[in-house]
């Protein structure tokens, strides 16, 4: 999995040499910034992949088994988390920001009021297996 960290480096490099060549071609801002958001991006994702593999294969105590050059299917076999199967807060939490994309455009009002419903949306996915039925 490391070779997926080192495609975004390589991305970020890409767009940092397309982004300097780029601002001294055609001395636009808007392009310019958006390349080095670009940058930002493809780093930030490299990096968080490089830090999780590396942390990953600590609590192994050695390389995972897609990096194993004679690894097995069956390897692979077991838990690989907790994935809500029936949770609905995530359609607020969207509905919450389209609210908030939409205020943008029709008025600041419904800004606030999306702003609002996306903390509560955003509190009940985190809480949602603390409290009731499904609590831990």
């Amino acid at each position: 999995m490391r070779v997926q960290a080192f495609m975004f480096y390589g991305c970020a490099i890409f767009f940092l040499v397309t982004d300097i060549v780029y601002w001294l071609w055609s001395e636009d801002w808007t392009g310019t910034t958006a390349l080095a958001l670009a940058v930002g991006l493809a780093g930030l994702i490299g990096f968080y992949v490089h830090f999780t593999i590396r942390r990953l294969e600590r609590a192994n105590q050695g390389p995972l088994y897609e990096d194993d050059p004679d690894g097995e299917i069956a390897d692979a076999a077991g838990e690989l988390g907790f994935f809500s199967p029936h949770s609905w807060w995530p359609l607020f939490v969207g509905l919450s920001a389209a609210s908030i994309s939409l205020g943008m455009v029709f008025g600041w009002w419904l800004v606030f009021l999306g702003v609002s419903a996306c903390i509560m949306s955003t509190i009940g996915l985190v809480f949602e297996y603390y409290r009731g039925h499904f609590a831990h």
